[in-house]
């Protein structure tokens, strides 16, 4: 009887052995592989913080044993990518005065009173506004700022950075004087005073004189950040424009295990940048790659500091303004290119698009995959939208520009020369590929209206009715392939994540509505429930 009990049990004991050890199993989902065909699966396997598998649950279940998952067909999507942000520069700013959302100047003034009763350091920083979002739509001064901090150095910067108010105790620290000419910049001065606007290169003389955050207030901001990144749905992020002192303390974290985020980190143009780079050699981790290097071209055209080919259409005295001269970007682009490194340039204007666009052309020359882009792509004259094709330039976007922008930027631009803003289907068409981003902290943290703004086109109030520039919105499998796969292609890891396939990091996102079929209104009100890094669930809602 025993020997009849235990032959049955074989069949058993055999099945349960069989079974390959692994971390995790996600079964019973709706799997958007963002592979190449674009594969729907039910099913995937991670072991050691990589996919082994993927296919139906029923074969998962039966191959793998190990911790399991019913995600109650929920839909699962690649780890979104940010494409381009300032991550590093988010979490500094989560420690300052936060002015977003401020309708106006007064608004601004009473956030700062509350700010400064608990602020613990020498100055007041503070970043987020917009004066195009108030009902006076024009710089403010630094009348009433110099009036509550006399003795407090102030600087508040502009929601995008290219612009900022300083109080009389800055300017003075800073040694600015009225009417100071600043190369690819200004200093506003009106009948002869300061009025505390600086613009671009000129808003530096004041930064220059803020202290240096210590090692710990560097970490802090670099977990704050990724606190909020993963809540967001985002295991990658693509830093445009960080210091090589950074690189170290974020590695240390990494190797440490407190900063789990991946980052692809770009390199400010400056000499210490390219000294180090150039002599160290790309830094490669599972976690942090620098290899390439953020220029800039001109400012933004909400500060009017984007470099026009013709007047601005509201203001005719002005075309904007490159930050250097023309000789710097071709001889930067040259340097990069003998080293063998990327190429990423900061353009907003037509003008300036157009200077980037012809100094890669003439380095570049013609097809190659060196993969080099522009950021932002914003306005583009016609003409020169073939030059992206012929060189294999990649545009890289942010959809929520175009909807936070459009309120106003056909008085920036005119009729005529709008039609090339926000371009997104039209600079897609040249190579076949386009990355998206939200250059956090400028624009919502969010991928999620990312990638509502730049399938639908509009604002979360649903305007305009028939959406902005329509001719030029994505796909949703476009915009899905701009925040995933498109993503990690534009920093050459394509191959390590950006799908869920075998061999990829197992970096995922578990919404609680499907992408891809959702009523289109309400996209955006679509939540991340879970977020995973290298199989390890790092945020749960």
């Amino acid at each position: 009887m025993k020997k009849y009990f235990l032959f049955a049990l074989l069949p058993f004991l055999i099945s349960c052995s069989s079974k390959q050890e692994v971390d995790l199993i996600i079964h019973h989902a709706k799997v958007y592989t963002v592979d190449e065909k674009f594969s729907v699966v039910e099913a995937f396997v991670v072991k050691n913080g990589k996919i082994i598998d993927v296919g139906k649950s029923e074969d998962m279940l039966k191959l793998y044993s190990g911790q399991a998952i019913d995600a109650g067909g929920k839909t699962v999507y690649p780890g979104f990518i940010d494409g381009h942000s300032h991550f590093y520069g988010y979490g500094e700013g989560l420690q300052n005065a936060d002015l977003t959302g401020t309708k106006s100047w007064e608004e601004i003034l009473n956030r700062l009173k509350t700010f400064s009763e608990s602020n613990t350091r020498d100055w007041i920083v503070g970043r987020g506004w917009d004066q195009n979002d108030w009902d006076v739509k024009e710089f403010p001064d630094n009348r009433t700022l110099n009036e509550l901090f006399p003795n407090t150095p102030v600087i508040l910067s502009r929601v995008d950075g290219h612009a900022a108010i300083a109080n009389k105790t800055a300017l003075d620290l800073a040694g600015i004087k009225p009417g100071q000419i600043v190369s690819g910049g200004e200093v506003e001065t009106v009948n002869g005073k300061l009025t505390g606007i600086l613009v671009d290169n000129a808003e530096g003389l004041v930064y220059s004189k803020i202290p240096e955050p210590d090692k710990k207030e560097v970490q802090d901001a670099l977990l704050d950040a990724q606190k909020n990144c993963f809540e967001a749905g985002l295991t990658s992020v693509t830093d445009c424009g960080i210091d090589h002192k950074l690189v170290p303390v974020i590695d240390e974290l990494q190797k440490n295990n407190r900063l789990k985020m991946r980052i692809y980190g770009m390199l400010s143009d400056n000499e210490g940048n390219y000294d180090y780079l150039f002599k160290h050699g790309a830094f490669k981790t599972d976690r942090l790659n620098i290899s390439s290097f953020k220029v800039y071209a001109d400012g933004a055209l909400g500060s009017r500091g984007a470099c026009l080919l013709r007047p601005y259409s509201d203001k005719a005295t002005s075309t904007g303004f490159l930050l250097r001269d023309k000789e710097h970007y071709a001889k930067v682009a040259q340097k990069i290119a003998d080293k063998g490194f990327q190429m990423n340039t900061h353009a907003i204007g037509d003008s300036a698009n157009r200077e980037i666009l012809n100094v890669y052309a003439k380095v570049l020359k013609g097809k190659n995959d060196r993969r080099w882009r522009i950021e932002h792509a914003q306005v583009v004259n016609q003409a020169d939208f073939r030059l992206f094709g012929e060189n294999n330039v990649i545009p890289s976007v942010q959809s929520t520009h175009a909807t936070s922008d459009m309120y106003w930027a056909g008085d920036r631009l005119g009729a005529d020369r709008v039609k090339g803003a926000y371009a997104f289907k039209q600079l897609l068409d040249q190579n076949g590929w386009i990355i998206l981003g939200t250059d956090f902290p400028v624009e919502n943290i969010s991928p999620i209206y990312t990638y509502y703004a730049a399938v639908v086109r509009k604002d979360m109030k649903g305007f305009p009715a028939n959406g902005y520039q329509v001719e030029n919105a994505l796909s949703r499998e476009e915009a899905l392939r701009g925040m995933t796969i498109w993503a990690a292609k534009g920093n050459f890891e394509e191959k390590q994540k950006g799908s869920i396939e075998k061999g990829k990091f197992a970096d995922f996102v578990i919404l609680d509505q499907d992408m891809i079929t959702a009523d289109a209104a309400g996209l955006f009100q679509i939540k991340v429930l879970k977020t995973f890094v290298n199989g390890e669930n790092v945020y749960s809602r």
